[in-house]
């Protein structure tokens, strides 16, 4: 293959990889603006709704256009529409501000049972993309499960001391950046803990 070729699948690798990047922000980012706007407009019940509608689509956007949905997004998206549909039933909006309590709860409990039986779940979902040794996989489910645990008290902090429309805002223009942050905080061990595939091999 002449270098032209391999710098031209190169750049297209990487165009696609972008793309996906790119698609990826949206399908899960574009729900949070939606309530963020619908919030502000007209009202915590009416972006409720909004959210719900726009978290389906998420779902549809993420399937047709990646041609998978990630498990995460979908267990999330699943809350959304019990707790949202529950917000607008009983006009409360008490279970749309600890959805992401329960959520982030849930994900903490399921990583703890993971390290307490031995099954790293961070592992099954990601080993594909990530190769770290036995002992690295431990400590990055502990990071996340902590973390998400931090991000619960959090929630709580923020829908019991705040107004609604505080804590919206928080929620979508918050959650994201400081999980970002975490998530870049833990390269140093992604690479110290990195498994060579001759050395899987």
């Amino acid at each position: 293959m002449s270098d032209e070729n391999k710098t031209l699948e190169t750049t297209e690798d990487g165009q696609q990889f972008d793309r996906k990047q790119l698609i990826k922000l949206v399908v899960e980012f574009g729900p949070l603006l939606v309530f963020f706007f619908a919030n502000s407009h007209y009202g915590i019940y009416t972006g409720t709704g909004a959210f719900m509608v726009a978290t389906v689509v998420s779902l549809i956007a993420s399937q047709l256009l990646l041609g998978r949905i990630a498990v995460m997004p979908l267990i999330t998206s699943v809350f959304v529409l019990v707790f949202g549909g529950l917000t607008l039933w009983l006009q409360d909006d008490h279970f749309i501000k600890i959805k992401p309590t329960i959520v982030n709860g849930l994900f903490a409990t399921i990583l703890f049972t993971g390290l307490a039986t031995g099954r790293l779940f961070l592992k099954i979902v990601f080993g594909d993309v990530m190769r770290l040794s036995e002992e690295g996989w431990r400590i990055l489910t502990l990071r996340w499960a902590l973390f998400f645990v931090f991000l619960a008290l959090l929630n709580e902090v923020m829908w019991r001391g705040f107004s609604t429309d505080t804590w919206v805002a928080f929620k979508v223009f918050g959650i994201m950046p400081i999980t970002f942050v975490f998530a870049l905080s833990q390269i140093g061990l992604l690479k110290k803990y990195e498994v060579s595939t001759s050395e899987r091999g």
